[in-house]
């Protein structure tokens, strides 16, 4: 039996990896959707010993599949974005608690006491539709903070601005989290020259702007905001973890959550350290779905086990996991 507490105390390597191959056969056991297909790559479960040797479930799944490890009731259901008349990928979740300390010990990781922060909150295109398991966490997380000055701005930008200098300049710890194009639009309009404010970008341009460069977009949100880093959140509907970045692009993971890069052109290798490729992402706080994902994310992995995200794969280039799609 594989408790919470196994899962977020996790110290070593050795020790994920050990929960991890646990994880992976209790998947395996209780997970029909994943059962199958670790079937269909012909998967012999008493042969895999290691990371590496574990199949990972394209991430297309979560759009036509129930993708769940057991038979309890669905406590929330998270779902994506989409435009009309595409499938959208939907988490369902049966223990909501498991995502709350996923996210709340995740924060407390590399921020340490939410407490000690005002939230401000620049999420329209999340805001505006329902199942965002992003906003979900940044709901709980606002009120965590225990200060009445944290909150979700839509389109009040008058307000949001009055209010981020305010807290600015009374030196209190301010994380504006916001939705790419919504931190551009605001800097057009504003200028900033903050000293006690993280900036942090999540999602991308949700078709409201042309994609940037990631060296581009942070030259611009920098100078904008008149700060020296900008820091990123890297999440997704199909996880229960999220990766953090403290700047220059090169996120962390919790220790319960590790990516390995799989060989663009064969979706069962890997490319060494320092080489781009897809994005297989391990999230242990996943125990309820699939903790083995196949991203569409291009990546690379450093020797440290951080990593940075270096686009999309195209429709075109999705070779490896069209292969594995049942």
């Amino acid at each position: 039996m594989i408790t919470n507490s196994d899962i977020f105390s996790i110290s070593s390597q050795k020790q994920f990896e050990k929960i991890a191959l646990k994880v992976f056969r209790f998947q395996y056991e209780n997970n029909m959707v994943y059962r199958e297909f670790c079937d269909f790559m012909k998967t012999d479960v008493a042969k895999v010993k290691s990371l590496q040797q574990i199949p990972f479930l394209p991430i297309q799944f979560f759009k036509s599949h129930t993708v769940v490890s057991n038979e309890n009731t669905i406590e929330k259901t998270f779902s994506s974005s989409g435009t009309t008349g595409i499938n959208t990928s939907k988490h369902f979740v049966t223990t909501i608690s498991l995502y709350e300390e996923s996210y709340r010990k995740g924060f407390s990781q590399f921020y340490g006491n939410i407490e000690d922060y005002t939230i401000l909150a620049l999420l329209p295109s999340y805001l505006e539709r329902e199942g965002s398991s992003l906003i979900y966490m940044f709901e709980d997380l606002i009120k965590r903070t225990n200060n009445p000055e944290s909150g979700f701005y839509l389109h009040n930008h008058p307000e949001l601005l009055e209010n981020l200098i305010k807290l600015d300049n009374s030196c209190q710890n301010v994380i504006l989290i916001g939705v790419t194009y919504a931190l551009l639009d605001l800097i057009e309009n504003y200028e900033f020259q903050l000293k006690n404010t993280i900036i942090m970008e999540t999602g991308g341009m949700k078709g409201k702007r042309k994609e940037m460069i990631r060296e581009e977009l942070h030259h611009q949100l920098c100078q904008g905001f008149g700060v020296t880093a900008i820091h990123s959140e890297y999440g997704m509907t199909e996880l229960l973890s999220q990766a953090y970045s403290l700047g220059n692009g090169v996120f962390e993971c919790p220790s319960w959550m590790q990516i390995l890069i799989r060989d663009t052109e064969d979706a069962l290798t890997y490319v060494p350290d320092g080489k781009s490729g897809g994005i297989n992402l391990i999230d242990l706080a996943n125990i309820n779905s699939c903790s083995f994902i196949a991203t569409q994310d291009l990546g690379k992995k450093n020797p440290n086990n951080s990593f940075e995200v270096l686009g999309r794969f195209d429709n075109s280039d999705i070779r490896g996991c069209n292969l594995m799609v049942i």
